[in-house]
């Protein structure tokens, strides 16, 4: 399941994430979205959706959100 398909309010553990750009996934782990981290969907938007990871809360385009497995 990605974070396109989590409920709203609930925290999750991420997996993995499904990406072959090196340059994406130094951009999440530098946000601290990594795989045994835990992550909540704060929102679903018509774009995508609004996530909490550890101390702080980020927007998060749907192709981003696919990329995210929890």
């Amino acid at each position: 399941m990605n974070l396109r398909e989590a409920q709203d309010g609930k925290e999750y553990i991420i997996s993995r994430i499904e990406t072959d750009d090196e340059e994406l996934n130094a951009f999440l782990f530098s946000l601290g979205c990594y795989s045994g981290e835990a992550i909540t969907v704060v929102r679903h938007l018509k774009g995508g959706c609004v996530v909490a990871i550890k101390d702080g809360r980020y927007n998060m385009d749907n192709q981003l959100a696919e990329a995210i497995m929890i």
